[in-house]
């Protein structure tokens, strides 16, 4: 029941960076992206007309996620589904964020792939709490683990799902999941923006 949890983080984080990184390198290899630089589009309806979508999908696997959870391990959901929803639909858009950021460094989707693994599989998998307890890191390495998003989702799910955690226990993890997805999502519509002009 502790690892469930964090199977549900690193799924999540892993399908909503590449598929939003494949997307709009796939759009480079094409060709097709001069045509949307020329659109007169903003960078914003852009930006959401790329992720909104994929928004929609990853919810909608995390639902068949966490739902195969329960009926396979028989997870607990002790909390609030709404605190769940809030916290899982801002992780997700600091993934989609994340793969955003990546689409506007590489060039084929060989490249982003491998970039999207490495900043999405490597740091949830190891330095969010997943496998090795945060506590027993060194000092160095826990310092670390507080830029890794997937840290404060696996704290706030497994607090909502195993211990009925209320919303406002949960403010720093939904603060550092706001500032992270804020700050990733204004990278990317910066580079986005140079990028088209």
């Amino acid at each position: 029941l502790f690892l469930v949890p964090g199977l549900i983080a690193y799924l999540t984080m892993l399908m909503a960076v590449t598929s939003t990184a494949l997307s709009i390198v796939r759009e480079k290899e094409a060709g097709t992206i001069e045509q949307v630089r020329m659109a007169p589009v903003g960078t914003l309806p852009f930006i959401l007309g790329k992720t909104v979508p994929y928004f929609g999908i990853n919810m909608v696997s995390a639902a068949l996620v966490f739902l195969a959870s329960q009926l396979l391990f028989d997870l607990p959901m002790r909390g609030s589904w709404f605190t769940l929803g809030a916290i899982l639909s801002l992780y997700l858009l600091g993934a989609l964020a994340t793969g955003l950021f990546v689409s506007t460094i590489a060039d084929t989707q060989q490249v982003a792939f491998q970039i999207a693994l490495l900043v999405s599989l490597l740091p949830t998998l190891m330095l969010s709490g997943f496998i090795f307890p945060i506590a027993s890191m060194p000092d160095f390495l826990q310092g670390v683990t507080r830029l890794v998003p997937a840290r404060y989702f696996l704290i706030a799910l497994r607090g909502i799902v195993l211990k009925g955690t209320a919303f406002s226990n949960l403010l720093p993890e939904f603060g550092a999941l706001g500032i992270y997805t804020s700050i990733v999502l204004g990278l990317a519509s910066l580079r986005l923006a140079r990028d088209r002009g």
